[in-house]
């Protein structure tokens, strides 16, 4: 494959990669990339033996004990947002080999990530077990989002948040898995489960919402050291900072 071939490359051609005939899974930047680099037999073993258009057994047992999740989404745009949910083990509802749902609970209004889905409703899942398997699932497909009452109605749905006991789920995303694969262990952590108190029963105080001092940029000196006395975080060389910020010039 040389320069001519990537320019001929447009898009109009398949998700499926380049039309070798291969029909192989993944994008077709992969396997442009597979081609340059000479990656696509390993990549190819890689399709065979580890992604599959639905969930197996164990890959839905896994799922069941999971209590975290990482959240990829994106609006039309392709500007992309990351984002975390926990809760108890199967947080993350199993309803069939091809169909996982999640509950929402009130938060910061914002809703980044419904907002994506309501533009672009492809996802992507990534457990990962820091604590005895060591080992982590990708789940790709495409979301939808559901009300409270159909989720109940439809799916038997119906969610607690266990950091506010009583609170309900407000909505639920449903998933239609198009492709799940394995995350292999070799750089994932092994992490110990600790009380929110701390070690020793000690207790740590919660991360508050201007943890990383966004909403204190424009703070007064002596603002500033009321936030401080409130156990707040302080911004270094505050001052110089400010200088350039009055001066139009960015930080740092």
């Amino acid at each position: 494959m040389d320069g001519s071939d990537v320019e001929l490359m447009d898009q109009y051609t398949p998700r499926g990669g380049l039309d070798d005939g291969d029909h192989l899974p993944g994008s077709r930047g992969e396997h442009v990339l597979q081609l340059l680099f000479a990656t696509r037999d390993r990549a190819k073993r890689f399709y065979e033996r580890q992604v599959t258009d639905r969930l197996t057994p164990r890959m839905r047992e896994f799922v069941a004990r999971q209590e975290m999740v990482f959240v990829g989404t994106a609006d039309a745009s392709g500007n992309c947002d990351t984002t975390f949910r926990a809760g108890p083990p199967g947080f993350v509802r199993v309803l069939d080999e091809t169909t996982l749902a999640y509950p929402e609970f009130r938060g910061n209004g914002v809703l980044a990530s419904l907002g994506n889905i309501m533009e672009n409703p492809h996802l992507s899942l990534l457990f990962v077990d820091f604590f005895e398997e060591l080992v982590g699932l990708h789940v790709n497909g495409s979301a939808t989002i559901v009300t409270a009452y159909d989720a109940a109605r439809r799916h038997g749905l119906a969610d607690e948040d266990m950091t506010a006991p009583g609170r309900r789920a407000e909505r639920w995303v449903r998933i239609e898995v198009e492709e799940a694969y394995i995350h292999c262990s070799k750089h994932i952590p092994l992490l110990a489960r600790q009380e929110r108190g701390g070690r020793h029963g000690a207790r740590r105080r919660p991360a508050g919402e201007d943890h990383f001092g966004v909403g204190r940029r424009g703070e007064r000196p002596a603002e500033r050291e009321r936030s401080i006395e409130r156990g707040l975080p302080a911004e270094r060389e505050w001052p110089a900072e400010r200088e350039r910020e009055k001066a139009g010039k960015p930080a740092g």
